[in-house]
């Protein structure tokens, strides 16, 4: 049995936050608890109001503002001697340095936070900086060396009725089992966490489910289903102001239209994603964004050797970020629009 999900990232008075509580209510909370705490030179909640404003920073794409704070947070941390407030602030730290596109800093400082963690005797937030590391590594498409660790994170999580962890250990599962082609397992587990998630109270954890179901979805042909299940999806990330998670879904109703061959609806969704992405410095789910743009152009018309210089920007850009995965997808757009080769136009 799970319990009702809960939100360790909040810590201290601040503490009674909701999972689902609004990003813009949590900012405002823990920006006065910060302000009371520096007045009552009180460090370490300091530093756990610190860690808040990071994270809801960081969740509505305030990148600037979240790496400010996480850092406040540290230095915080690090002055009441407390190692596992450290960690928290450190994990924060790595997470926005995923979202930013600097994978390899981020490998850095979530396994610094996790040895900071168990140093401090944090189990919670050295599982949480441990699936840090096993997200960023799937994100990159190393499937082979992170897949291990996400079916340890996810017992663990199972075995102390973690509702929030499972959800995100499953969900990071079942994408691998997607994008390597195992659509039924993945589909499984898509549900699975979905349940788990509504069953816990846990909004964001079901909202990025159902994109997942979503997808799967469309890559059979229910599109309709598909972009019910984004819808749903949206209405969450909408009310919690969740502005990356709005992104993607944005992104992945793109691919869902562009599957259906509604070319010129995905180049809209494509266009307004892209935006999104660019307005919270997301590297990742711009480059994605822009693959999903270049296709639908193509398919509308655009002259191909345009398009092929585009892609060949793409792969570039993609492996400076380290995405394994997307560079893949790029070699499958070339193949499907009929480019052979980067830079080069078949003629015959």
């Amino acid at each position: 049995m799970y319990g009702k999900a809960f939100a360790p990232e909040y810590r201290g008075a601040l503490g009674a936050l909701s999972v689902n509580s609004s990003l813009e209510d949590v900012l405002e909370q823990a920006l006065e608890q910060r302000r009371r705490a520096e007045l009552s030179g009180s460090a370490l909640e300091s530093a756990h109001a610190g860690l808040a404003v990071a994270e809801a920073s960081r969740r509505l794409g305030r990148v600037e503002e979240a790496d400010q704070a996480w850092k406040a947070s540290y230095r915080a941390a690090r002055q009441a001697e407390d190692e596992g407030a450290m960690a928290w602030a450190v994990w924060s730290g790595g997470t926005l340095a995923r979202q930013r596109g600097d994978l390899a800093l981020a490998r850095r400082w979530l396994a610094t936070a996790a040895e900071l963690a168990e140093r401090g005797g944090d189990i919670v937030a050295r599982g949480y900086s441990l699936a840090g590391l096993a997200e960023t590594g799937r994100i990159q498409g190393d499937y082979e060396a992170v897949g291990e660790l996400h079916e340890k994170l996810l017992a663990e999580a199972r075995r102390r009725g973690e509702a929030r962890h499972t959800v995100w250990a499953l969900e990071g599962i079942a994408q691998m089992h997607r994008n390597t082609g195992s659509y039924d397992s993945a589909l499984a587990l898509f549900e699975e966490a979905a349940e788990i998630a509504g069953k816990a109270d846990d909004a964001r954890g079901r909202a990025w489910a159902l994109r997942g179901i979503a997808d799967v979805l469309s890559v059979r042909g229910d599109t309709e289903r598909a972009l019910e299940l984004l819808s749903e999806a949206e209405v969450t990330c909408q009310e919690m102001r969740l502005a990356s998670a709005l992104a993607y879904n944005h992104k992945m109703r793109g691919n869902v239209l562009f599957r259906a061959a509604r070319y010129e609806e995905a180049r809209a969704c494509y266009s307004g994603a892209l935006e999104e992405f660019r307005a919270m410095g997301e590297p990742r789910g711009e480059a994605l964004s822009r693959l999903g743009l270049v296709k639908s152009r193509a398919q509308l018309g655009r002259d191909l050797a345009e398009t092929a210089a585009d892609l060949d920007g793409l792969h570039v850009t993609l492996g400076r970020i380290g995405l394994l995965h997307a560079r893949d997808m790029v070699d499958k757009a070339r193949a499907e629009l009929g480019i052979v080769a980067a830079g080069t136009v078949p003629t015959g």
